[in-house]
C-alpha cells in the first residue's frame, strides 16, 4: 500500500468520532467538586511540604543545604500556576476530555519543579477521563503512550522539594554524601531522589488505560454491530412479512371473490338450470385449485426444504409464478363468473423480466377482483400497451358513476392493502400506479413501468 494511503488511513483513524450522550448537570457538578478537591489537596501538600524544612542538594563536595523560603507567600506565588494546572482542567474532564488532559499534562510538564503527588494522580485521572468520555477515543488512546514517555523523560531528574523557593548559601556546610540506605524490598532510597519511580508508575498506568480502553472499544463496537445486525434483520423480516401478506392478499382475495360470485350464481340457477349451476360449480372448483396452487407456491418459498405432504411422489412444483402468459386463463375464469371482460393488446408483445411480468399480472388480477367486489358485473376492458420505453396496463370498467365525497374526493374501491401493494411493486421497478374514477362512470386502474428488453436467449 502506498505511503500516502497509509497516512490517510491513520488520519481517518485518529479523526474518527463517536457519538456521546449530552452531559447532565449532575456530572458537571461532580467534575467541579473533583477539581476543587484536587485544588485543596495541592494547597495542603504545598503548605505542609514546603514550610519548616530544608532541601539537600548534591554538590561537588557532598550535599549542600538549600535554605527554605522566607515566607509562605513566596511559596504560593511560585506554586500557584502548578496548582491551577493540576486542578482546573479536571472541571472539564467530561465536557472537553482530550483537551483537558492535554492542558493538564502540558501544565504539569512545564511546572515540574513544583509537582506534588496530586500532580501525578491528576495526570492518570485525566488520562482515564480522556479515553472514557472523549468523542475522539482513538486519538485519546494513541496519546496515552506518548504522554507516558513525556512524563518519564520530564520527571527523570525532577526531584521532590527542588521547587521550594530558596537560594544556596555560599556558607552552606558541605559534607560527604551518605551511602544509600536500603529499604523494603532492596530499593535504594536516596535523599532528594527524583520522581523516576513515580514517573514509571504514571506511564504504566497510562499505557494500561489505553489497552483497557481499546478492549472496551472493541466490545462496544461488537455490541453496536450486533444491534445494527438485529435491527437490519428485523427490518428484513418486516419487509418479507409485508411482501408475503401482499402475495396472500393477491391470491386469496381474487380467487375467493370469484368463488363467491360463482357459488351465488350456482345457487340462483340450481333449481331452474342444473347445467348452468354445474358449470358455475366447476368454475368454483377451478378457482379453488388455482388458489391452492399459488398458496402451495408461496408455502414452498417459506419452507423450500419440506414439500407439501399431499403432493404425489416426484411431483415437485417448479412452475414459475404467474405472468402475462397466464392472463387469458385469468380472464376466462372471470368471464365464467359473469363479468364481461375484454382483452386488448397494443404494440408488439415481448417478454418481460420475471418480476415485472408478475407485477403486471397482479395489477390486472387486483383490478378485476375489485370490480367484482365493488362494481358488480359491468363491462370491463383490460389493455396491455407495449411501448418502446415500457409497458402500460389499464383496467377500466363501465360501472356506475362514483359520487363526490367532499374535499377528499370519491371513495376508492379496494384502496387498501391490494392497491398499496401494487404501488409498492410499481415503485420497485421505477413505475407508478393510478387508481381513480372514470369521468363517464366506473373505475380506472393504470400502471406504467419501464421495461428493459430481454436478451434473445431469455425470450426463447
Amino acid at each position: 500500500m502506498p505511503v500516502r494511503d497509509r497516512l490517510d488511513q491513520a488520519l481517518a483513524y485518529v479523526r474518527s468520532a463517536e457519538p456521546r450522550a449530552p452531559l447532565s448537570r449532575r456530572a458537571v457538578i461532580i467534575d467541579i467538586m473533583i477539581a476543587a478537591l484536587a485544588l485543596v489537596a495541592s494547597l495542603v501538600l504545598v503548605r505542609f511540604g514546603a514550610h519548616g524544612f530544608v532541601t539537600l542538594r548534591q554538590g561537588r563536595g557532598g550535599l549542600a543545604v538549600v535554605q527554605p523560603a522566607a515566607s509562605l507567600a513566596q511559596i504560593w506565588k511560585h506554586s500557584a500556576v502548578a496548582i491551577l494546572f493540576t486542578s482546573v482542567p479536571l472541571a472539564f474532564r467530561r465536557r472537553f476530555p482530550l483537551t483537558a488532559f492535554a492542558v493538564l499534562l502540558a501544565g504539569a510538564l512545564a511546572t515540574r519543579r513544583y509537582a506534588t503527588d496530586v500532580t501525578f494522580v491528576a495526570i492518570v485521572f485525566a488520562g482515564y477521563s480522556a479515553v472514557t468520555y472523549s468523542r475522539f477515543r482513538n486519538a485519546a488512546m494513541l496519546s496515552m503512550p506518548v504522554a507516558g514517555v513525556l512524563v518519564v523523560a520530564t520527571f527523570w531528574n525532577a526531584a521532590p522539594g527542588t521547587g521550594t523557593v530558596g537560594t544556596i548559601s555560599a556558607r552552606a556546610p558541605s559534607f560527604p554524601l551518605p551511602p544509600p540506605q536500603p529499604r523494603g524490598g532492596g530499593f535504594l532510597i536516596e535523599p532528594a531522589a527524583p520522581w523516576r519511580l513515580t514517573g514509571f508508575v504514571v506511564a504504566t498506568a497510562l499505557v494500561l488505560i489505553a489497552v483497557v480502553g481499546n478492549a472496551v472499544q472493541a466490545r462496544d463496537r461488537m455490541r453496536r454491530l450486533q444491534a445494527e445486525h438485529e435491527a437490519a434483520t428485523q427490518r428484513a423480516l418486516e419487509q418479507e412479512r409485508a411482501r408475503i401478506a401482499g402475495e396472500l392478499h393477491d391470491v386469496v382475495t381474487h380467487n375467493v371473490s370469484v368463488m363467491i360470485v360463482q357459488a351465488g350464481a350456482a345457487r340462483q340457477v340450481l333449481a331452474e338450470s342444473p347445467d348452468e349451476a354445474k358449470a358455475a360449480l366447476l368454475a368454483v372448483e377451478s378457482s379453488g385449485r388455482a388458489a391452492m396452487t399459488e398458496l402451495r407456491h408461496l408455502l414452498g418459498l417459506l419452507s423450500p426444504a419440506q414439500p407439501p405432504a399431499n403432493e404425489a411422489p416426484g411431483e415437485t412444483d417448479l412452475r414459475p409464478q404467474p405472468g402475462l402468459g397466464q392472463l387469458q386463463p385469468l380472464i376466462d375464469r372471470i368471464s365464467a363468473a359473469g363479468l364481461p371482460v375484454e382483452l386488448h393488446v397494443a404494440g408488439a408483445p415481448r417478454g418481460l423480466p420475471p418480476g415485472q411480468d408478475l407485477a403486471a399480472f397482479r395489477v390486472v388480477q387486483e383490478a378485476l377482483t375489485n370490480v367484482i367486489k365493488h362494481a358488480g358485473k359491468p363491462r370491463t376492458i383490460v389493455t396491455l400497451d407495449y411501448r418502446a420505453d415500457g409497458l402500460v396496463v389499464e383496467v377500466a370498467d363501465y360501472g356506475r358513476p362514483f359520487p363526490a365525497a367532499g374535499p377528499a374526493g370519491p371513495p376508492a374501491p379496494g384502496d387498501g392493502r391490494g392497491l398499496l401493494g401494487l404501488r409498492e411493486r410499481m415503485a420497485l421497478y421505477g413505475g407508478d400506479l393510478v387508481a381513480e374514477p372514470r369521468p363517464g362512470g366506473g373505475w380506472l386502474v393504470r400502471a406504467r413501468m419501464p421495461v428493459d428488453p430481454l436478451p434473445a436467449v431469455a425470450r426463447s
